[in-house]
């Protein structure tokens, strides 16, 4: 387990450029985007083993939404997703996570059980597919080195990262998709203010 607590980074585009492909699955694409990242954001902050959320957005009514519910923010600076990732770890002095922003059905007990498992290590846990991303972990004084993208679960294992499994679904199934969404909607778990 990381000790004192991990700061667990959430990277966020702007709420009209993130999620194209939900794109059409609610009446209003920035109203879903910002109700999946409220809800992951508030899951996080309350796991045990988390000592603070940094969203890292350059999108100011994102900002001001998951700042109210406890976050901390920092501006997105960087020319992707993994280097807005990248400056906003080299800030951080002790363990570091990154957790993308469309996991709605998060449970906390999943992402402490997941940050329990790291042991210590820089490790990742891949998506429901096995193809993506969903948490990657690193220990203080070792370098994050994000790959999220296309085979962002291969890519970081190439890296060195170890490859964390559990039964850890509602930390598995990022909302990419409307077949996503559907799963999510399917379990129950659908965030406030994601109308269907």
């Amino acid at each position: 387990m990381y000790a004192p607590g991990v700061t667990v980074l959430v990277p966020l585009k702007p709420l009209a450029e993130a999620k194209s492909r939900l794109r059409g699955a609610a009446p209003d694409h920035e109203d879903l985007v910002l109700a999946l990242a409220l809800a992951t954001v508030r899951a996080a902050l309350t796991a045990a083993g988390v000592a603070r959320v940094l969203v890292v957005t350059r999108d100011p009514v994102a900002a001001a939404e998951l700042r109210g519910c406890g976050a901390d923010v920092a501006a997105d600076h960087g020319r992707d997703l993994n280097d807005a990732l990248r400056r906003a770890a080299a800030e951080v002095t002790g363990p570091v996570a990154a957790l993308p922003a469309d996991l709605p059905a998060l449970r906390p007990a999943e992402l402490a059980q997941a940050l329990a498992a790291a042991g210590g290590r820089r490790a990742f846990v891949p998506d429901a597919a096995g193809v993506g991303t969903v948490l990657l972990v690193a220990a203080p004084g070792r370098p994050l080195d994000p790959r999220f993208g296309s085979g962002s679960a291969a890519a970081h294992e190439r890296t060195g990262a170890a490859r964390l499994t559990g039964d850890w679904p509602t930390l598995r199934r990022d909302v990419d998709t409307a077949d996503d969404l559907a799963v999510v909607r399917g379990w129950g778990l659908l965030p406030t203010g994601a109308k269907a």
